[in-house]
């Protein structure tokens, strides 16, 4: 995976050229009532002459939101993962629809992967977490373009989707590799010599380790720069987001993980950089806002106008950039180690942590007590199933394996701070 040759081109290039006129596209969200679907809504909305929606998928738990999108969007299907939510899902887009047919309804845990597959020119997969690797499998599969802001799925399926996506298929949605995306398109791979992910730091920059023992899940949810949700809120606070990333800037770009570096920025202005071979470093920068990084994955290689606001030069700032403490943050020096590891360690530290974070705040387990686990769960799965014989079944068998071992461990370091 590693490697800086020209040949092959890495997942997500740039330099891959797509044809502008090729008039509007057809586009199918995943994870529509979610926070980077609703924003990818709005900005299909605002841009009805490049952008027609064919097709929403979502878990099911707002199925108001979801019905009303449909109405607005005019889509030909709508699908849950859950399949008790029909019933409310059929009544909500009656009560929308007025007496006019109503959109095909799928349901179960497949209907997302089958969305996936449909008739479109790009699917944006905005599921949460590590079940949407089927459907980022299928889209690819299928010759559409991904733009891909599920990095669960390329983090634990990394070999899968490398050995089914061409060149240049995925364009990612995260702002750090929306960012990186857009400085390579300046360079040579060849002429690469790093690329500089940057790290708000979350709640807890300048912490040293000792101070972070007692903070409660209130301290890690309240995030300086960016709203998100709780899981990847809490990812931010012990920089596990920051080690996911890293792990998905090699998949994604082909670039060793010892020339792929992070940063501290507290502004949260420059989302990452590319640094070359002649000194020169590349930035990419905009104020905190998604739809930036949304509308570079729907638009590419054309540019959205005011998908997203820009920066008042008239007005003072200051950008401020600080290394990376590792020791009261090991999360990213795990992360390599487990990306370095391949095969089936990514889903491991993956599944691992989710577990860990929702013990947390649960109150089941300390903030230390996160990134502890997840050590032990990672060193404990050993040598990792690798290479072009892993399959999705390992892949799921090495989660339901991780996530109970970490439930285990959680368990007895409760009962131990109780005793």
């Amino acid at each position: 995976m590693g490697g800086m040759s020209d040949s092959p081109a890495p997942l997500a290039d740039p330099h891959i050229a797509f044809d502008p006129a090729e008039g509007r596209r057809d586009v199918v969200v995943l994870g529509s009532t979610g926070s980077i679907g609703t924003q990818a809504i709005d900005l299909v909305l605002r841009n009805p002459d490049r952008f027609r929606v064919t097709a929403l998928s979502a878990a099911g738990g707002r199925v108001e939101l979801l019905a009303e999108q449909a109405r607005r969007l005019r889509v030909a299907a709508v699908a849950v993962a859950r399949e008790d939510a029909v019933p409310a899902l059929r009544e909500a887009l009656a009560a929308q629809y007025g007496g006019e047919p109503l959109p095909e309804i799928l349901a179960g845990p497949d209907a997302a992967t089958e969305l996936a597959a449909s008739p479109c020119h790009t699917v944006l997969n905005g599921i949460t977490g590590s079940i949407g690797l089927a459907p980022t499998l299928a889209a690819l599969r299928a010759g559409r373009t991904l733009a891909l802001a599920n990095k669960e799925s390329l983090i634990v399926g990394g070999p899968l989707v490398k050995a089914i996506a061409g060149p240049g298929q995925i364009i990612p949605v995260d702002s750090e590799h929306a960012a990186l995306f857009q400085a390579l398109a300046a360079g040579k791979r060849a002429d690469v010599r790093k690329l500089v992910v940057t790290a708000s730091g979350g709640p807890f920059r300048g912490r040293t380790k000792s101070e972070l023992a007692d903070v409660t899940p209130a301290d890690a949810l309240a995030h300086p720069t960016w709203a998100m949700g709780p899981v990847i809120t809490v990812n931010s606070a012990t920089l596990v987001n920051k080690g996911l990333e890293v792990i998905e800037a090699h998949l994604l770009y082909d670039i060793p993980f010892e020339r792929i570096e992070v940063v501290v920025h507290p502004q949260s202005y420059v989302h990452s950089m590319v640094e070359f071979t002649d000194g020169s470093t590349l930035a990419q920068a905009t104020p905190p806002d998604m739809r930036g990084p949304i509308a570079i994955g729907l638009g590419w290689p054309e540019r959205i106008p005011d998908a997203a606001p820009a920066f008042d030069w008239s007005k003072a700032s200051t950008w401020e950039f600080f290394p990376l403490d590792n020791e009261a943050f090991p999360s990213v020096g795990l992360a390599r180690h487990v990306g370095e590891l391949g095969g089936t360690a990514p889903a491991v530290f993956n599944a691992a942590n989710e577990e860990c974070v929702d013990a947390f705040l649960a109150g089941r387990l300390p903030f230390s007590g996160i990134m502890e686990t997840v050590t032990e769960v990672v060193a404990e799965h050993g040598t990792p199933r690798a290479g072009t014989s892993l399959t999705v079944s390992d892949v799921l068998e090495a989660e339901t394996w991780a996530r109970a071992r970490a439930r285990e461990l959680a368990v007895k370091a409760t009962a131990e701070a109780r005793a």
